[in-house]
């Protein structure tokens, strides 16, 4: 087999950086990872403990592939993935950094409570039947399968934000929002609901700058 250039395996001091190519087919990408793993890195992915960080550019990769890139890497003993994120979850980091943020890793099941005084990111999923709470803006980078309530003491300049926006309910202060299926769309990567006029809308995390002073630029959206 011809080695291809769609994955770019780099040392960093933290352990490796996958940089995947965003332009080529999912399944090209994942033959390559396989061929990569099992001989012409085999070398270097043997041994200790490796941590790593996958990168995925522009590619809007949904949670599935993403678990599968996960699977693939971990069939490697020594490695252990932190994070599979694009440019548009990296921009959403971004978008997030404020003082009293707090950033949590995980997964939010079903009967779980997270809540928050001030402003919420959670790097992982919240699944339904989970709840995330915050009295600030809440930022997920995964999916949003639960339910979601910021503003809980009355603001209604927060947002919430999503890499997957598919809620079971949404809340901001007191605005409940209408049934998921009279308002969500066919593509739900990278959006956020807000109030406007008393009603909660949804919208591409590229409009941000319309409601925050400080503009922001989201690649790729």
């Amino acid at each position: 087999m011809t080695e291809k250039q769609h994955i770019t395996i780099k040392g960093v001091k933290e352990g490796l950086v996958f940089l995947l190519d965003d332009s080529c087919e999912f399944g090209e990408l994942l033959d390559e990872l396989h061929y990569k793993l099992e001989t012409t890195h085999q070398q270097l992915l043997t041994g200790p403990l490796v941590h790593v960080q996958v990168k995925l550019g522009a590619r809007r990769a949904s949670e599935e592939e993403k678990e599968r890139i996960v699977s693939v890497i971990r069939q490697r003993g020594n490695l252990l993935v932190q994070s599979v994120d694009g440019e548009q979850d990296e921009e959403l980091a971004k978008a997030a950094k404020k003082d009293d943020l707090k950033i949590i890793t995980g997964v939010v099941r079903s009967g779980q409570t997270i809540r928050h005084e001030g402003n919420i990111m959670l790097m992982g999923d919240v699944n339904p039947g989970g709840t995330i709470m915050s009295t600030g803006d809440i930022y997920v980078l995964g999916a949003l399968r639960g339910l979601a309530h910021a503003g809980v003491d009355g603001r209604r300049d927060v947002i919430i934000a999503s890499s997957m926006l598919r809620p079971t309910q949404l809340r901001i202060a007191d605005i409940i929002s209408r049934p998921p299926d009279e308002w969500m769309t066919g593509d739900a990567f990278m959006e956020f609901a807000y109030l406007q006029e008393g009603q909660m809308k949804i919208d591409k995390l590229s409009q941000l700058h319309r409601l925050r002073k400080d503009p922001i630029v989201f690649k790729g959206v």
